[in-house]
């Protein structure tokens, strides 16, 4: 009996170390890094940035990255954006940061703008040559890719509905759930 879990052990240990061996390494978790398909360039004031898109053409409701890369790097400037949507309205303003991915320019990661048309794109900026502000005008955003949201989301909810009909019409054929209550006829055991 000792000689069989003996071989027992072994088997499953070179089972065990066959399946380490073959097993990948667990590396850090690795980011694809961004990659610019378009460019286009604004002048804000004296500084000139080169605007990266990582999608072109754009769609309204699709996300993408964006870069903003002023000409001598990011050292000693800092700024802000605005995008400005068709209806002249602010749609999104922050602080021109790092990109999570490319670390060595500015930018922003996986934003989607939500309307079709012609949006600008508003910079602030200030630097070695003193405040100054610039606009990408007519940017244009296409039309949603695939079909309509409300054709999508109904779609979406169609076997939540056929769930919720089913515990409904389960539920109205055999009355109430009896709850588990000693003493009552016909109480489901917990």
């Amino acid at each position: 009996m000792t000689r069989r879990l003996a071989r027992t052990a072994m088997a499953a240990l070179a089972a065990g170390l066959m399946f380490f061996l073959a097993a990948p390494p667990a590396a850090a978790e690795e980011y694809q890094p961004v990659e610019t398909v378009h460019t286009e360039r604004v002048q804000v004031g004296p500084y000139g940035v080169t605007v990266g898109f990582s999608t072109w053409p754009i769609r309204a409701m699709r996300s993408l990255d964006f870069t903003f890369v002023p000409d001598g790097g990011i050292t000693g400037k800092r700024g802000s954006f605005d995008w400005v949507a068709p209806t002249g309205a602010t749609a999104e303003s922050g602080k021109l940061s790092r990109h999570p991915r490319k670390r060595e320019v500015w930018g922003l990661d996986i934003l989607a703008l939500n309307t079709e048309g012609n949006w600008a794109l508003r910079f602030t900026m200030d630097g070695p040559q003193g405040p100054a502000t610039g606009v990408l005008r007519n940017l244009a955003v296409l039309e949603q890719p695939g079909p309509p949201l409300p054709l999508s989301w109904g779609v979406s909810v169609l076997p939540l509905a056929g769930i919720v009909a089913f515990l409904v019409i389960g539920w109205r054929r055999n009355g109430r759930l009896a709850l588990a209550t000693p003493g009552r006829a016909g109480a489901l055991p917990l």
